[in-house]
């Protein structure tokens, strides 16, 4: 309201010509009246205003109550802070028009304040700027009318001061947006990055159990849950977020974007499921799912936990989890699906541990791996190199074959009785029985901690 003080009238000496030297000129003094005789007017009706602003007060929240339907359940529920902050927003208005200088810092700080209250009450911000809009509204009016009631001839210069009346007005609606606009910025970092703590804190195991009923409604996820953990990573990002939504189809998640890994808390449809059921659970289809959206980092899709048979392209490669009950178990889950991932070749594809438990099993435990290898293998290790790699090929052949020598002959393009010569020399050398359940399972282990190695 500072441009209040202003005068209209600007100083143009008229031009020189050669009939009429160039001389000093002086501001027209009618104009200059004019602009004086308008602040006086001004003045004299916001005293007037000011001085009976309940009543102000009352007709704009009136007003509001009965223009703008969002702002009226605030009304309603909470009458007098509502009536407060309209009393204080046109104490500061009416204030401006006698004193702009004085009052401007404290009418801009009030307004700021509004704006960044009402955006953390979530109120929409086009019903606070048509609030803001009806107060100016209303101001002039009452300008207008009290002018009308004392000195009705004196209305017509109020037209002087009405760009400054609404110059401050739509001053302070530019300060209300603001204000919201960076009260909802803040607002949506802190929940975002409270969702990042949630999520992070559930997913390494550190969620404590007073924290499961917020983590559980932040992040939309039940507590008593069936799930699985989806860990994604390499490639290109582009394709890291294809293989997000490839990887699944029709089931809830909530991904948590980490710095070389993100993970997916994938909830699974159904309660009343058989062992079988829970051990394929990561490679099915038809549950029930929902299509929501999210921001960068953090975010739901249309999603699910990843298949075998739809690996991720570009060199992403992803790790599924075996299925955990109840939320509390993400962190258990997500050290599987890091298994998982251990386990994907490194030109990319997708693995579900489900599928691959005795490796997961040497895997998990690298040293004990280790040791079986040197223990069941190990005598392999003084032959020639070429004759060592065909007896170990021979080996894990038979065993992908179900102990077929036929079936195994036919892939290593070898009679079967060459196959059962390598068996039975691998025995000698070793002084093992592949027909001992035992010894075969440790064959078998030993195979695959030497592939994880050698992988």
């Amino acid at each position: 309201m500072h441009h209040a003080l202003r005068s209209r009238t600007a100083f143009r000496p008229a031009p020189a010509t050669p009939s009429a030297p160039a001389r000093r000129q002086h501001p027209r003094a009618g104009r200059s009246l004019i602009d004086a005789d308008a602040l006086r007017v001004l003045h004299r009706a916001a005293r007037v205003l000011l001085s009976d602003l309940p009543d102000l007060t009352d007709r704009l929240v009136a007003a509001i109550q009965e223009q703008e339907p969002a702002y009226r359940a605030t009304v309603t529920s909470d009458p007098g802070a509502t009536w407060q902050e309209v009393h204080r927003s046109l104490r500061h208005s009416v204030s401006s028009l006698l004193d702009p200088r004085g009052s401007r810092d404290a009418a801009r700080r009030c307004s700021w304040k509004i704006g960044a209250t009402r955006a953390e009450q979530g109120l929409p911000l086009d019903a606070l700027l048509h609030a803001f809009r009806l107060g100016g509204s209303l101001v002039w009016q009452g300008l207008i009318e009290e002018t009308s009631r004392t000195a009705p001839e004196d209305v017509r210069l109020l037209v002087h001061v009405a760009s400054d009346v609404w110059d401050f007005v739509d001053e302070h609606c530019s300060l209300v947006a603001d204000a919201y606009r960076q009260t909802e910025r803040q607002l949506a970092w802190r929940r975002e990055n409270r969702l990042r703590l949630l999520a992070g804190a559930l997913l390494d195991g550190a969620c404590r159990i007073a924290d499961l009923p917020e983590t559980s409604h932040a992040l939309d996820l039940p507590e008593e849950g069936r799930y699985t953990v989806v860990a994604v990573t390499g490639g290109h990002p582009s394709d890291a977020a294809g293989a997000r939504a490839a990887l699944a189809r029709g089931r809830r998640v909530y991904w948590h974007t980490g710095a070389e890994v993100d993970y997916g808390i994938v909830l699974l449809a159904g309660h009343a499921r058989t062992a079988d059921a829970d051990a394929d659970a990561a490679g099915t289809d038809g549950a029930e799912g929902t299509d929501e959206a999210g921001g960068p980092g953090v975010g739901y899709g249309v999603t699910g936990p990843a298949a075998a048979a739809t690996p991720p392209g570009g060199g992403t490669r992803a790790g599924v989890s075996t299925v955990v009950s109840g939320l509390a178990a993400v962190g258990d889950a997500r050290r599987l699906a890091d298994v998982a991932l251990r386990m994907c070749p490194s030109t990319g594809g997708a693995v579900r541990l489900t599928d691959h438990l005795p490796a997961a099993l040497v895997l998990s435990s690298p040293d004990l791996g280790a040791a079986l290898v040197q223990r069941v293998l190990g005598p392999l290790g003084g032959l020639e190199p070429a004759d060592e790699a065909l007896l170990l090929d021979t080996l894990a052949t038979w065993l992908a074959c179900d102990g077929s020598a036929q079936r195994a002959g036919e892939r290593l393009y070898c009679h079967r009785n060459t196959v059962l010569n390598r068996l039975r020399r691998y025995e000698q050398l070793t002084g093992r029985s592949l027909s001992r359940p035992a010894d075969l399972v440790e064959v078998s282990l030993a195979l695959t901690a030497r592939g994880l190695r050698t992988g």
